[in-house]
């Protein structure tokens, strides 16, 4: 589905990423770990056209999209929820909701679709007038996976869920990031809590001072001394 080949990436003369490749395929979770500034968030802001890369290509569903602006990659069923949420704190839950449903494809469908952000969401149905810069920041992040939802993506990219949430609430997130994917999404998720995000993906990257250093499924990654001594603490 989505293919990252040998992208490089700088901000100004500081080089980001290097050479980086990686590949998500159609009803995967994949996720993409590793310490602060390894370069994980800026990978996801080139995938959704924030960045550009200096070298390299990215393809998704076999079309080249790493020249398209930010609007005409949502078009094509990518969609990103960035960190720290981002949402709009004074405009309310309903509002942020209908910001994720620009393009006329998915306008038509919006009743249906916050319909289906409601079941996996609940809460986001009784917060629906409430301004989303008052909410918690568990309400905020299921606004901001709703708001993502919104142009029903065949991607759904997700950068750090779990950031600055209760460890009960990381869990409910989590589970509903499955229940996500099992609705047929495919995830790229990008994100610091390593525990949670090999438990939940199906292959998994570790993307190291911008180069990727290992790869791998999720299950023997947990296993590996260097992912349980480096970023386990075990």
């Amino acid at each position: 589905m989505l293919t990252v080949t040998g992208v490089s990436v700088f901000y100004g003369d500081l080089q980001a990423l290097r050479g980086v490749s990686f590949e998500v395929s159609g009803g995967e979770i994949v996720s993409v770990i590793g310490s602060n500034g390894a370069g994980k968030t800026t990978a996801l802001r080139t995938i959704s056209g924030i960045l550009r890369p200096r070298a390299g290509t990215i393809e998704f569903e076999k079309h080249k999209i790493h020249r398209l602006p930010s609007s005409q990659i949502v078009k094509q069923g990518i969609s990103h929820v960035p960190e720290g949420r981002q949402l709009f704190p004074s405009m309310s839950v309903h509002e942020n909701l209908h910001m994720g449903a620009q393009f006329e494809h998915v306008k038509r469908l919006r009743k249906e679709t916050i319909e289906q952000v409601f079941a996996y969401f609940p809460r986001l149905q009784e917060r629906l007038s409430q301004k989303a810069g008052t909410l918690s920041g568990g309400e905020q992040q299921m606004a901001a996976i709703g708001r993502g939802l919104m142009s029903r993506p065949r991607l759904l990219m997700l950068d750090e869920p779990s950031w600055g949430l209760a460890p009960m609430l990381v869990s409910t997130i989590f589970e509903i990031i499955r229940k996500i994917n099992a609705s047929g999404v495919s995830v790229l998720l990008v994100e610091q809590n390593v525990f949670h995000a090999l438990n939940l993906s199906h292959r998994a990257y570790v993307l190291e001072n911008g180069e990727m250093a290992m790869s791998g499924a999720s299950a023997a990654l947990l296993k590996d001394p260097h992912i349980r001594r480096t970023y386990l603490g075990l």
